[in-house]
């Protein structure tokens, strides 16, 4: 076919020979996973180290470039970090001239301090004077909001150039909350416009939508009820990835199945969740608590919009926890699926140490802290090893096993920071032995078992990067009943409605529980191909308040491993060694009826070369396949 006899799908009307007419602005901005390696070389260059990416749609470069920074989950609602407070006007102006992940945010404090001009650094950067006007242009509306009084204009300026509530409060005193209601006042909203790629010259037909305050009216959508919105992952990085966007999307087929009108809210162009034609209704749009909102109170109508945030991973998670703690938009939304409440029992130090104790399922000895003073004092009380988490956080992320009370101090720093000083961090007696993952599902009283894995790596190894067997090769039968019946217990003490996820320890013949997730996680996908059970189709119709089929299929007659894949080549100086932290940037699945014969296709599948033939029953190392010339 040539261009002229193929329809454009999101008008349906034009022809692909149309050119593309825009009148939006789309930023695609990198994530990089230099939270997870704190001492690599984070400069840029020829050799790529991004992991992800974000994209950002509004009528302004200006508006854009904030809503990618705020999607990047990074903890910044502007082109400004925390620490930035503690550095002097030589170490910013170093930082704007070098070249790595922190560059536009050194750039826009050059500018907040006065202390470079933009033809400064256009020819010391090579940056287009263009865009070093535009982060000026943000920088020079900052210092208007740190100076003057927030009077109306001054708002719907902050508003257009793409400052979120958070942002102005931070910089002109009073709350996120006080902002919102104010602009409500005053009618400062949002409207919500189409990507159409032809300026609204003919009507789109795909509701693919973003948000803007740079403009009068929101383009008119068709009336629908039986909404449910689903809460995508946001940018891929390591700890939570393409599989939490399996998730999504499984569940929105799933939904639309059901009769429902499914929304997708996600920033990442990478994933499936943001093709126009997955969902019935799709937003481009930052995962944060004002953004959802504004969408909820977009799409309320009569009826309350159903929100399912179990299948985004921890962003979504978070999310759910923070809409439920909001009464603005209380009335507007209902959260599908396991109750906020119940989420909370599952990471609340306490409650669930008192859940345990109750139903007689035993925990490593652990404690809730919040300085480095408690945690000292409860190393003292529990022991050494232990080890250091924080809450409400994705991929281990400042995760560490330490042995002493140096160790503990520092890491315990790290922790709180990872947390944000909002939650807690754990302190738990680290026990040595053989760690087994567990994904199920449940409606509350049913509950259908998806499949047990077991580590190949010593426990404290994060699940992302162990290799994982299914089904488990060196678990007794006693053992794996224990297991599933303290999986049964759970489920039905926490209510879960959906999609459970549970890590347990085996040690001197006993089963601890170590972490219970009542969420989707990174297996999932891995043990629905491996089992053969469609266990998030059956999650969304537990979400929805309907009973699950638990018979579960035959077993499979082959084994699965789970292998992870690193890209430690791609970074210099980074610590190369397993524990609690996840490193591992994906996976790869080996299928066989013999274990030998699957771990071998899964180590192939990674770039491992595994030496056979004369080496076949001597000892001998694995090389990587960087390493192959070496090993040959």
């Amino acid at each position: 076919m040539t261009l002229d006899e193929i329809t454009n799908d999101v008008t349906g009307k034009t022809k692909a020979c149309f050119e593309p007419s825009i009148d939006y602005c789309v930023l695609k901005y990198p994530r990089w996973p230099f939270d997870k390696f704190y001492y690599a070389d984070k400069s840029l260059g020829t050799q790529m180290k991004a992991t992800g990416e974000v994209m950002a749609i509004d009528r302004t470069f200006e508006s854009a470039l904030l809503k990618a920074v705020r999607s990047l989950e990074i903890g910044a609602n502007r082109l400004y970090l925390k620490k930035f407070a503690d550095w002097d006007d030589a170490k910013i102006i170093r930082h704007a001239k070098r070249v790595d992940d922190e560059r536009l945010f050194a750039i826009a404090e050059a500018f907040r301090r006065g202390i470079l001009t933009v033809d400064e650094l256009a020819e010391e950067t090579k940056i287009d004077r263009w865009f070093l006007w535009k982060i000026e242009n943000i920088a020079k509306l900052e210092q208007r909001l740190v100076n003057e009084k927030l009077d109306d204009e001054l708002l719907r300026a902050a508003k257009k150039i793409g400052l979120p509530d958070a942002a102005i409060a931070e910089l002109n005193g009073g709350s996120a909350s006080e902002i919102r209601h104010r602009r409500h006042e005053l009618k400062i909203l949002p409207h919500f416009k189409m990507v159409d790629t032809c300026a609204a010259e003919f009507d789109a037909k795909t509701p693919y939508l973003y948000s803007t305050y740079n403009a009068e009216t929101s383009d008119e959508l068709p009336r629908a009820q039986n909404k449910v919105i689903v809460l995508g992952s946001g940018p891929i990085r390591i700890g939570q990835g393409v599989e939490f966007d399996y998730c999504s999307v499984r569940c929105v087929r799933q939904l639309r199945k059901l009769g429902k009108f499914a929304i997708i809210i996600n920033n990442n162009p990478e994933t499936v969740s943001t093709d126009f034609d997955t969902s019935d209704r799709l937003y481009f749009e930052p995962l944060t608590l004002e953004d959802v909102q504004n969408i909820i109170e977009y799409e309320a109508g009569e009826e309350q919009v159903g929100v399912i945030a179990q299948f985004g991973g921890q962003t979504a998670i978070n999310l759910g926890v923070a809409l439920d703690g909001d009464s603005d938009t209380k009335n507007l939304y209902r959260i599908l699926g396991t109750s906020v409440e119940n989420i909370n029992r599952a990471e609340d130090r306490d409650a669930f140490d008192n859940l345990c104790e109750g139903l007689d399922i035993p925990r490593p000895k652990g404690a809730a802290i919040f300085t480095v003073e408690q945690a000292l004092e409860a190393s003292a009380r529990i022991g050494f090893p232990l080890m250091v988490r924080p809450s409400y956080v994705l991929g281990g992320r400042a995760m560490q096993v330490v042995y002493n009370d140096e160790e503990l101090t520092a890491y315990v720093n790290r922790a709180i920071a990872a947390s944000d000083g909002k939650h807690p961090v754990f302190v738990d007696r680290y026990i040595q032995g053989t760690e087994l993952d567990v994904d199920a599902v449940s409606d509350g009283e049913n509950v259908l078992i998806g499949g047990i894995m077991q580590h190949v790596e010593r426990a404290g190894v994060h699940s992302g990067d162990s290799i994982a067997v299914f089904p488990p090769m060196t678990v007794d039968k006693p053992t794996l009943k224990t297991v599933t019946d303290f999986t049964t217990t759970l489920a039905r003490a926490l209510n879960v409605k959906g999609l459970l996820n549970i890590q347990f320890v085996i040690a001197d013949e006993k089963v601890f529980v170590l972490e219970v997730n009542p969420r989707s996680s990174r297996t999932i996908p891995f043990i629905s191909k491996a089992a053969g059970i469609d266990l998030v189709d059956l999650a969304t119709q537990a979400a929805l308040g309907q009973s699950i089929d638990t018979k579960k299929k035959e077993t499979k007659p082959y084994y699965a491993v789970k292998v992870p894949v690193f890209s430690l080549a791609k970074m210099q100086g980074v610590e190369v060694g397993l524990g609690p932290e996840m490193r591992s940037t994906g996976e790869v699945v080996g299928f066989d009826y013999h274990f030998s014969r699957a771990l071998y296709k899964g180590l192939l599948a990674a770039g491992t070369v595994v030496p056979v033939g004369e080496l076949r029953n001597k000892p001998c190392i694995l090389f990587t396949v960087a390493d192959r010339d070496k090993a040959e």
